[in-house]
């Protein structure tokens, strides 16, 4: 008797949970569409712009062309967002029929007025430091801008400050271009470049080398 029983429960569960998974399946849909800006006649593709599922924590984002493709769920809401354009929602039918969703989505900028910057720009660093060190400023601060920018103490903060992430990922990265493009040839040396001997010229006239052996 309680082998029978066991026996239906094992059955009964198994049909629910054949049901349910049917049910989630009939619920999929390929959602697919583009993103395009209508705020003017144009109407020019919105590249990567964000497809978010709401509430779900999933989602894809437009490719050049401002098209996109993502499984969703009918009755989840979608929202897309981009950067200089207000965000939007749409919500896919619960009553919609089939498992394909196809939607032209238009998006309008969001203009933001912000108050008139004017930038004046140095004509060098020596100017600069000129103009700066002759600002009405207390004897202490223009001792302390002075020594700040002095050329040896610039010079070695380039020398013990490290880098950062994103310039080490530069590096790395323009070392790794260096070797794939010459990859299987000899690669140039520098004394057929003309901006290595520019270089060393100024380093001569400066007086670089003889203030190294001096130390």
């Amino acid at each position: 008797m309680k082998a029978n029983y066991l026996l239906l429960s094992v059955c009964l569960f198994l049909i629910g949970a054949v049901t349910v998974n049917a049910q989630k399946k009939e619920d999929l849909v390929q959602f697919t569409g583009l993103v395009i800006d209508g705020t003017d006649d144009q109407l020019i593709p919105v590249p990567y712009a964000n497809i978010l599922v709401k509430e779900k924590n999933r989602g894809t984002y437009t490719d050049l062309k401002g098209f996109f493709s993502v499984v969703v769920e009918k009755g989840d809401v979608i929202q897309f967002s981009a950067v200089g354009y207000k965000t939007v929602e749409y919500e896919v039918p619960l009553d919609m029929e089939g498992d394909r969703k196809s939607i032209v989505q238009l998006m309008t900028q969001d203009t933001f007025n912000l108050p008139e910057t004017v930038v004046f720009p140095w004509p060098s660093r020596e100017h600069f430091r000129l103009e700066f060190l002759a600002m009405d400023v207390t004897p202490e601060l223009q001792s302390r801008a002075k020594e700040n920018l002095a050329q040896e103490v610039l010079e070695k903060q380039r020398n013990i400050v490290s880098y950062d992430g994103n310039e080490n990922a530069d590096f790395y990265l323009r070392q790794q271009a260096r070797e794939n493009y010459y990859i299987g040839q000899q690669p140039p040396m520098n004394i057929f470049n003309p901006v290595a001997w520019k270089k060393f010229f100024e380093s001569w006239k400066n007086g670089d080398f003889k203030r190294q052996g001096e130390n």
